[in-house]
């Protein structure tokens, strides 16, 4: 799998000495771990230790005036693949069962909508306790998944089960998750393209490109080999994806194209529907005329795909819309010959540059809706309906 981003939770356990290991071992693999400590476990390992292995603050308080604003509960799960609790105490076991959100892990738990992994450590009582194996049942039953302790000697002086998994053992189970989409190729486009007007000014729209890597992203978790064919954009390359930046739609098309044969293509792009006749060599000069710019309309990448000699299996458009949704999305679904359309209102500013989506995902039989939630999030549901459909 490839290397991904880490919400370490390190809850009151003295096998919270065991994370810091576990942080290297993370880290040899190339993902970014982001640490939070709670109160219990700050009883055994400090802050500083943490930081000093992730490379990166450790977060505490939820009511750490400074933490909320340069990095809210809320961001901590936005920017994460995964969360991890290792390890998971009793205590923060049955909270989690409860929806309980009194500090900041139990609140990012709350808000997590990624995948959660727990690695439990308590006493060979508190784990066999009937409560904590209904609570354990509770959260596998939510998709919560589980690293079994191991027995052993414990601190306490007992032997039994509920000593924490090896670091080494937990590492690796996160690098070995399912890959359903292994041995598939898909390409996206994500990001704006910039029609140039004269050698300094262009036409562009407001696309960030952030549904469009986080699919990518998403993709590339679900083990595909990712080609993110990407306009303009500030945003890193997802790990394990492969990024081929162009400018243009003709240097978007023809770069897709060179990328095919694929499995899956999903244009999140916001092409330019028109670009300039003729552009100018030279800067237009503001003491001159004011240009009349003649446009014409660019290619369709959608389209082009949707009818490529070489198509492929599921090719997914999406629709920016600022009136008349549904209709849009269905009469563009059937004009561009694509399997799907993701449709989304963009009107009043609510999903250019912004963290969260609201789109419905139209194919030839079936519409869902998915309620506002984070870009990331909205990837993952749409790489699970993409799993789905090409597993049958």
């Amino acid at each position: 799998m490839a290397s991904q981003s880490v919400l370490l939770i390190i809850s009151g356990s003295i096998a919270a000495y065991k994370s810091l290991e576990l942080i290297r071992r993370l880290r040899e693999r190339g993902d970014h771990v982001q640490g939070v400590l709670t109160r219990g476990g700050a009883q055994f390992i400090t802050p500083l230790a943490v930081s000093s292995l992730t490379g990166s603050p450790t977060y505490t308080d939820l009511f750490s005036l400074k933490d909320e604003v340069e990095m809210g509960h809320i961001r901590l799960v936005r920017d994460a693949d995964v969360v991890l609790v290792a390890p998971a105490s009793a205590d923060i076991i049955a909270k989690m069962a409860a929806g309980l959100a009194d500090d900041l892990a139990t609140t990012a738990l709350l808000a997590a909508d990624i995948p959660i992994i727990i690695a439990p450590a308590m006493n060979v009582k508190m784990w066999e306790h009937a409560a904590t194996q209904a609570n354990i049942a509770t959260l596998k039953a939510r998709g919560v998944q589980v690293i079994e302790g191991v027995a052993g000697d414990m601190a306490c002086g007992e032997v039994g089960s509920g000593r924490m998994a090896e670091p080494t053992i937990i590492a690796e189970f996160l690098h070995n998750q399912p890959e359903p989409l292994a041995g598939l190729h898909a390409i996206v486009t994500a990001g704006a393209t910039q029609e140039p007007i004269d050698p300094v000014r262009y036409i562009t729209n407001h696309s960030s490109g952030k549904q469009g890597y986080a699919i990518a992203q998403a993709l590339s978790l679900a083990g595909a080999k990712v080609t993110l064919i990407s306009g303009r954009t500030a945003l890193p390359c997802p790990a394990g994806v492969t990024r081929i930046e162009v400018e243009s739609a003709d240097a978007m098309l023809a770069a897709c194209e060179q990328a095919l044969p694929a499995d899956i293509a999903i244009c999140t792009a916001a092409v330019a529907d028109w670009k300039v006749a003729d552009a100018a060599t030279q800067k237009i000069k503001k003491s001159d005329a004011a240009p009349n710019l003649k446009l014409v309309e660019n290619v369709d990448i959608l389209h082009a795909l949707s009818h490529h000699a070489s198509r492929p299996k599921l090719v997914i458009g999406f629709a920016a819309e600022t009136e008349n949704l549904l209709e849009h999305a269905k009469e563009k679904r059937n004009r561009k010959g694509c399997d799907w359309i993701i449709a989304n209102d963009v009107s009043g500013g609510c999903v250019f540059g912004q963290d969260d989506n609201e789109v419905t995902i139209l194919t030839a039989d079936d519409l869902q809706t998915l309620p506002r939630m984070s870009k990331k999030a909205v990837a993952n549901e749409i790489t699970r309906k993409i799993i789905a459909t090409m597993e049958k």
